[in-house]
């Protein structure tokens, strides 16, 4: 077997497994039963990304960027809820522009480029995977200080963080109170980064579409004005030939 063979069904592996895992996630967010089998087949599924995503790591020239790329697979193995689990299908969107599935679909080249720079050139993973790591850091020191489960914890801290704070759940000890002002704290500066990175990334778009469709304005003139020079010198050039 050809190493792009090998490449292939590890791709195809990866996404079946990760589809599988995505809609046991859904059915455990809805609370369906899945029953004993279900949860082995998702504890499963997560020893197996878990497992895949560090020996990638371990095997990378570059450690660094692998963070940084996979930052969604990440973020895909926390195990404190099922929710984790759909970051999982930011691989498919890698494989997806891996293998140039856009282009064969007959989708714009345009679209994944303003996707990666969204993403990428403007900081919105970084600020984003940091963003979840405080509140999955606050939600675990919360559920152990205030003897809550995982679940609670982890909607105590992100009605927090993003400073909603319905007031159904509140800190009861000295530690907890800690927690809950660093978090809000640690919210409202990181969310407020987040808005303000989509705020100025579409706010640049709209003033990069004005000034192309002034310079088109510009150029359509300039366009009007020699074709009515020609027409102005052609007709010249008719009189003398007469």
């Amino acid at each position: 077997m050809t190493q792009t063979k090998r490449v292939i069904g590890y791709h195809i592996l990866i996404t079946i497994l990760v589809l599988a895992s995505s809609v046991l996630a859904l059915l455990l967010l809805c609370h369906v039963p899945v029953g004993p089998i279900g949860h082995a087949i998702n504890t499963g599924l997560w020893l197996f990304f878990v497992a895949d995503y560090f020996i990638r790591w371990a095997i990378t020239k570059n450690r660094k960027w692998f963070l940084i790329e996979n930052a969604f697979d990440l973020l895909g193995i926390i195990p404190m809820h099922p929710a984790f689990a759909l970051f999982r299908l930011g691989r498919l969107v890698q494989y997806i522009r891996a293998h140039h599935l856009f282009w064969h679909l007959g989708l714009s080249g345009k679209w994944t480029k303003n996707f990666h720079r969204f993403v990428y050139d403007t900081g919105f993973i970084y600020l984003f995977t940091i963003s979840v790591g405080i509140i999955c850091i606050s939600a675990w020191l919360f559920s152990i200080v205030e003897h809550q489960t995982l679940s609670q914890s982890m909607w105590w801290a992100v009605t927090t963080a993003t400073t909603v704070g319905y007031g159904d759940d509140s800190p009861k000890t000295a530690w907890g109170k800690m927690i809950a002002t660093a978090l809000m704290l640690g919210g409202v500066g990181f969310i407020g980064l987040l808005t303000s990175t989509i705020t100025e990334f579409f706010t640049d778009r709209t003033g990069a579409a004005d000034e192309q469709q002034q310079q088109h304005d510009a150029l359509m003139k300039q366009l009007a004005q020699l074709t009515s020079e020609v027409d102005r010198l052609s007709k010249q050039v008719d009189k003398l030939k007469k």
